[in-house]
């Protein structure tokens, strides 16, 4: 039954605060080489609302729309990017794809040994948070122990609203669930994320993994452990979520902060939580599937970040996880969306879906599909992670050659926002 109030959650809530990320997931087979499956020709209209007039009409076969500063096919030039990835050592690059979680209220000794030795481009902000004063003091140290060679990280928290926000300390406002952001208009709801934005922006978060795209059909739910028993859901139509999806993206840009539409292609029809279930299986979303329409929606908005899920989609790609699937990521995000930013996955560090994979080839066999980011919210595992990378890199120049790319594209995402320093 789908509810669009308050209602008490048979989640528990300290589990729930531990991992946000969401995710879910099956078996796999070793990673192939990009996807030749036909592009999908289907267009997809976003819908007209009260508050606005009709949207243009994505499509899930053309390259979405140009925004300055955006995505690195939207870029005109990466010359910084490129003589920064000259400068970094294999090791260094590697490092750039891993994001680490660490206390939000600041790292660890262990962390911090981390984040000192192993580099990683990107911090991901874990556990309960306190003050935005004391959060930013936190975030500064950390980003400074991170920086290497004039490029400092990608600081990234979950911060969508209701069950789902990180930082809830004094001087962040809490955030509404999605269900009741979804009864606003759409320019109340970009002025929302705006301010909510510049909190965290003035807090040294310059990411926020958000907004959520998945659809959750009327029919499932609060059987939607991921999303519809969470409240994280705009609508249960792609009609419904893609002008909250965009209004989202807006807000959070106008203030400065990155955003990172999610859970592609969506977690919208499974029932288990891949955070905390393993075997995960979407058996309904095909390739061309009319409930991608918000994720195109939010890659047009100029969302520089996309996340993958960790299901896997039977009618797309049966035999990978979809954050392990060339199909998914290089033949329906690159290739049909005409995606070129910067792909990250859910957690692959604690999330129970993946656990039965060893943690460096979550990495590698990530990379050998097209994507850049590798979340792991356990810190402890990225060493791991950045030595598989290296070793696969030595071992492979066809995967050393993705791996410079993905470097690539994310240097040159930094670029953009101002996290590189070049003489």
């Amino acid at each position: 039954m789908k509810t669009t109030g308050r209602r008490t959650l048979a989640v528990a809530t300290t589990t729930t605060a531990t991992l946000l990320l969401a995710g879910c997931s099956n078996s796999d087979s070793p990673t192939a080489g990009p996807s030749t499956a036909p592009s999908s020709s289907i267009t997809r209209q976003s819908p007209s609302t009260p508050s606005q007039p009709p949207a243009e009409t994505p499509t899930l076969s053309t390259t979405p729309s140009q925004t300055p500063g955006q995505t690195p096919s939207q870029t005109p030039g990466t010359a910084c990017a490129d003589q920064k990835l000259r400068q970094l050592t294999p090791r260094e690059q590697a490092a750039q794809l891993i994001m680490t979680g660490i206390g939000t209220n600041g790292m660890t000794s262990a962390e911090r040994a981390i984040a000192q030795a192993q580099k990683p481009g990107s911090l991901l902000l874990m556990g309960p948070g306190g003050s935005a004063s004391h959060t930013r003091t936190a975030m500064a140290a950390a980003a400074k122990t991170a920086t290497v060679k004039g490029i400092r990280p990608l600081v990234a928290a979950d911060q969508e609203g209701g069950e789902i926000q990180r930082l809830k300390g004094s001087g962040f406002d809490r955030i509404p669930s999605a269900t009741v952001q979804a009864t606003w208009s759409n320019e109340k709801l970009t002025a929302r994320a705006k301010l909510w934005a510049g909190q965290l922006k003035r807090a040294g978060v310059n990411l926020d993994l958000a907004p959520v795209a998945d659809v959750v059909p009327a029919s499932l739910g609060d059987d939607n452990a991921p999303i519809g028993a969470l409240d994280r859901g705009y609508g249960d139509t792609p009609a419904e979520v893609g002008p909250h999806v965009t209004a989202f993206i807006k807000g959070m840009h106008e203030a400065g902060v990155m955003t990172s539409v999610k859970h592609f292609p969506g977690l919208g029809r499974v029932k288990g939580n891949t955070d905390f279930s393993s075997g995960v299986v979407d058996t309904v979303t095909t390739r061309n599937d009319d409930d991608l329409a918000p994720f195109a929606a939010g890659i047009q908005a100029g969302s520089e970040l996309v996340m993958v899920s960790t299901v896997t989609y039977t009618k797309i790609d049966p035999n990978n996880r979809a954050v392990f699937s060339p199909t998914i990521i290089g033949g329906m995000l690159r290739g049909d969306l005409g995606y070129g930013g910067v792909v990250i996955t859910d957690d692959v560090g604690a999330a129970a879906e993946v656990a039965s994979v060893p943690a460096g080839q979550r990495a590698t066999r990530f990379v050998a599909a097209g994507g850049d980011i590798v979340i792991t919210a356990r810190a402890s595992l990225t060493s791991v992670m950045v030595n598989a990378l290296v070793a696969k890199a030595e071992q492979d120049k066809t995967f050393a050659g993705m791996l410079q790319s993905s470097v690539r594209r994310v240097l040159t995402l930094k670029q953009n926002n101002g996290l590189l320093s070049c003489g």
